[in-house]
Formats: C-alpha cells, sequence, structure tokens
C-alpha cells in the first residue's frame, strides 16, 4: 500500500513538472522578439533589429580627453539628420545637396564609390534630408520627404523603380516631410503613409507593386508620423508596429490584417519617434511644439487591443530610446529634463543626468554610445547607482541656436561613426 502511494505521489509530482515545464516553454516560445534584418552589419536604421542595440564586445572602457582615435572623415555629404547604414562593403548615406537629395555610397575608408538623386530636397520645415537607407540582396530602398520611395541597385546606384507613396495611397505631405526608415519584411518594402488608401501598405521590393494595404477610420488630418516600424514575432505571429500622426497601429505582416490601434496622445505638429519593444509592451513617444507625452502599451494576450501602462511628460524628437534588461533610456528635453533611466513596468525614473536633455544613442557591450544635439558626443555606463559618464568629447562646435545634431550612431566592426550635416566621421573605439 505505501509503495502505491508513493508511486502515485511522485506521478503526481512529474505531471506537475511536466505541466509547469509546459507553460514555462510556451511562455518563452510566446515571447515578443523582434525580428532581425537576413542581412549582416548595419543594413538598416538602428541596427539589425533595429533597437539600436549592438552585439559588439571588447570596446574601449574608456574615453581619453579628446575622445578616440579618428580614423576618418567625409566631407561633402549634404544638409540632412539620417544615420549611415552598413551593407555589403559599402557605407551609404543621404543628404540634400543644391536642389537634389543625394544617396552617397561610400568605401568603409570613407572614399566616395558612386552618387545617384532621388528626387528634390526637402526645402520646407526644417530642410534637409531626412530617412536613412535600407539594405537587402542587393538593393537599396529609401524615400525622400516628399515621399518618393526608390530602389536602387546597390553596386552601382542604378535605380530600378520608383513608387510616389503619397499619390498611391492618397495621403497628405505631412509638415515636416516624410522621415520614415524602410523597413524590409522578406519579399515586402513596409511603407507608413498614413492615407485614406492605407495608413500602412507592402510593396513588392522587386518591382514597386502594392502587396497589401490597411486602411483604418482616418482623420481629416491625419498623416505619416515621424517614425518607422518595427518587425516583431508575438505570439507565434509576425506583426509590425508603426505609427501616424494619429495613432500606433499593428497589423499582421502576413496580409496587412489590422490587429490593434492606441491613438496618441498629440496630434498637432507632433513628432511620433520610433515604437521601441520593451519585453512584452510598446514604448511610443509623442510631442508637439508645446506638450508632450510618452506612453508604455500593453498588449492584450490575442493581439487585438493595446492600453497604457503608464504615461509620463517625456519630451524626445529625434532621439528615440533604448530598452535593455527592464529599463528604458532617453534624452528628455522637457516635462521629466535630463538623460534619463526609466523603469519600463512603472514608469519611474530610476536615474538621472542633467545633461543632454536632447539625444540619440545605442547600446554595445554594457555602454551607451550617446550623439547629443548640441554637437557632443558621450561614452555612458548603467550602474547599480545611476549612469557614470566613460568620457565625452565635442564632435563639432554648433554656433546656431538650433542644437541639430540629430543623426543616430553607428557601431560595426569597433567603429563608431557619427553624423553631422555635410560631415560622416569614423572613430575607433575598439579596446586593445
Amino acid at each position: 500500500m505505501a509503495d502505491r502511494k508513493l508511486l502515485s505521489m511522485r506521478g503526481a509530482v512529474c505531471l506537475a513538472l511536466a505541466v509547469t515545464f509546459m507553460f514555462v516553454a510556451t511562455y518563452a516560445m510566446a515571447a515578443p522578439k523582434l525580428v532581425a534584418s537576413s542581412e549582416a552589419d548595419w543594413p538598416q536604421w538602428r541596427g539589425p533589429q533595429r533597437d539600436a542595440i549592438s552585439s559588439e564586445t571588447g570596446l574601449l572602457n574608456s574615453w581619453p580627453a579628446g575622445g578616440p582615435k579618428l580614423l576618418w572623415k567625409t566631407i561633402g555629404m549634404g544638409k540632412g539628420w539620417c544615420s549611415p547604414i552598413i551593407a555589403d562593403g559599402k557605407i551609404f548615406i543621404v543628404g540634400d545637396v543644391g536642389s537634389e537629395l543625394k544617396i552617397f555610397a561610400l568605401g568603409l575608408d570613407g572614399k566616395v564609390k558612386w552618387t545617384v538623386t532621388n528626387g528634390k530636397a526637402w526645402k520646407k520645415s526644417f530642410p534637409g534630408g531626412r530617412a536613412a537607407c535600407c539594405y537587402s540582396e542587393g538593393r537599396i530602398y529609401q524615400v525622400n520627404g516628399t515621399g518618393r520611395v526608390v530602389c536602387l541597385d546597390a553596386k552601382d546606384g542604378k535605380e530600378q523603380w520608383a513608387v510616389d507613396i503619397l499619390k498611391r495611397f492618397e495621403a497628405k505631405q505631412p509638415t515636416f516631410g516624410i522621415s520614415e526608415c524602410l523597413l524590409i519584411d522578406g519579399n515586402n518594402v513596409i511603407v507608413t503613409p498614413g492615407g485614406k488608401k492605407a495608413a500602412i501598405a507592402a510593396l513588392d521590393k522587386k518591382t514597386g507593386e502594392t502587396v497589401w494595404s490597411t486602411a483604418t477610420p482616418a482623420e481629416s488630418t491625419e498623416t505619416a508620423g515621424y517614425s518607422a516600424p518595427i518587425l516583431v514575432n508575438w505570439s507565434d505571429r509576425k506583426i509590425i508596429i508603426a505609427s501616424t500622426s494619429f495613432r500606433t497601429l499593428a497589423v499582421e505582416a502576413d496580409g496587412g490584417k489590422l490587429l490593434w490601434t492606441s491613438d496618441l496622445a498629440l496630434t498637432k505638429y507632433a513628432c511620433t519617434t520610433i515604437p521601441v519593444l520593451c519585453g512584452d509592451s510598446v514604448f511610443v513617444t509623442n510631442t508637439s511644439v508645446k506638450e508632450q507625452s510618452s506612453s508604455m502599451l500593453n498588449v492584450s494576450a490575442n493581439l487585438n487591443k493595446a492600453s497604457k501602462a503608464w504615461t509620463q511628460p517625456l519630451r524626445t524628437t529625434c532621439g528615440s530610446s533604448v530598452y535593455v534588461d527592464g529599463s528604458v533610456y532617453m534624452a528628455s528635453a522637457r516635462g521629466v529634463k535630463g538623460f534619463l533611466r526609466i523603469d519600463a513596468k512603472t514608469g519611474k525614473v530610476q536615474a538621472k543626468l542633467p545633461e543632454p536633455t536632447d539625444a540619440s544613442m545605442l547600446f554595445a557591450d554594457g555602454k551607451l554610445f550617446v550623439q547629443s544635439a548640441d554637437g557632443k558626443a558621450l561614452l555612458l555606463k548603467p550602474t547599480d547607482d545611476g549612469l557614470k559618464t566613460l568620457g565625452s568629447f565635442e564632435l563639432v562646435q554648433i554656433k546656431s541656436k538650433r542644437k541639430d545634431a540629430w543623426a543616430h550612431p553607428v557601431l560595426l566592426g569597433g567603429k563608431l561613426y557619427l553624423r553631422y550635416h555635410d560631415t560622416l566621421f569614423c572613430y575607433d573605439v575598439k579596446g586593445k
């Protein structure tokens, strides 16, 4: 009898352990995860997963007084804020030169290999080139300020096709110009025109033809946002999360079925930065001329609803944010001011530096590589006590009132790439 009871107890324990294991395994499999580009190097804006995180290690643990060693700088990139991308042994970068938007291909030594034009330069509010390039299977994709999407042969810059997404999807021109850094998903190029015929759409990357389009009940003044989409595997489904000027939305990558929308707090002349995946939530920022609002969205298990978990008066325009180990890092110029580390679950500030209040960044090797809008570069390290500065230097002297060093840093092969309008700088940050 005792043996039977023992066997029964063992069976119950084994069953409980099996159920627990299945639950944990299922949860782990269902945990949201950013989908990386299939290309090597730094093939799109904010890196392989669009999260501004690099897997590189062995980097300098501090910078000397004048900054790390400058390997080269290339002048002539035009006016603009787009970051470079690196793929196929080349650096691709965009800038307005005279009346045209130019796409440049540089060698890894900084020397220009070819230059082509993608339509007119943006001459209205905040003149200058905007969106970064995206690389896939030997081709470069980029959209100019007026919505002209172009596909180029990466070898020589020869144009393969071009599409006016504002015209095709009956979309209005946003106040500050189209700024979307395009996303490649398999054979599709994802665009977010915010128009009557499509809030978001997929184009065939070989032909430019429309593969699918998703319309939402558009507001009369809705346009594209100053944002970019992300691609996520979520509960065994691949979804795209993007923002227009009025809402953040999620659609199925296969076919574009609308899953959920979440209205933005601000809509008039608002800047919406790229959505940031934070565990099983999504961080969105929204800033107008006088107001600011940043929110964490909790997404339902069946992916049909997103609700605000918390909202803080945080202002970031071009810098976006980075999520690492449960914390969001960002620079905020109004509301809660400073360079911040924020608890992603609660929205509470965990650590703060008084400066910089306007900056972009990437995370690598346990450190934050920061480019501030006032032309400085900083190396910061998150610690248990807060944020430690490991080095800084002045990249450029900005004498005008507008502090506009807005390009995001790029890190590849131990080299840090920083851009200020006409000049691209390359620094050696590899440790010895």
